[in-house]
């Protein structure tokens, strides 16, 4: 029996009676009928374009952000040394003040969190298969 889950919108075949005895009484699933088969196909079809909608945007956002300085400052002591650290937090909050853009500080790939004054590549995950490159400036307070 083909069925289409509802959960993911998948179509595929299961017995006949894992369907009727388990699947339907749960609503996880509906027969495939040439309808409703349509009906996922078009919300499929709304899915994706809102999706690359999305990436758009946020492709927008990241060519913003690239073109971007980003300048956190911190508290720094001889040598350029900081006392502390710079974190995805304290980047995250600064792109927030500096361009507007909330980004996730997890999204936010440091290796390590850093630990001298100077200029910085860090890259920010901003969608799927979105990234923006982001410039860091961490200078003295």
């Amino acid at each position: 029996m083909k069925v289409i889950f509802l959960e993911d919108n998948r179509v595929e075949n299961v017995s006949e009676g894992y369907a009727r005895n388990f699947l339907l009484p749960r609503n996880l699933v509906i027969a495939a009928t040439p309808k409703a088969l349509a009906a996922v196909e078009k919300r499929m079809d709304k899915k994706n374009a809102e999706l690359e909608q999305r990436r758009t945007e946020m492709q927008a956002v990241a060519d913003k952000l690239s073109a971007m300085e980003i300048v956190v400052t911190a508290d720094v002591g001889e040598e350029g040394k900081l006392f502390g650290s710079v974190t995805a937090a304290d980047i995250a909050e600064a792109v927030k003040k500096t361009a507007g853009v909330e980004i996730d500080r997890k999204k936010i790939d440091l290796n390590e969190p850093l630990k001298n004054a100077g200029e910085y590549t860090v890259a920010a995950k901003l969608f799927r298969d979105v990234t923006a490159t982001l410039k860091v400036i961490v200078t003295a307070r």
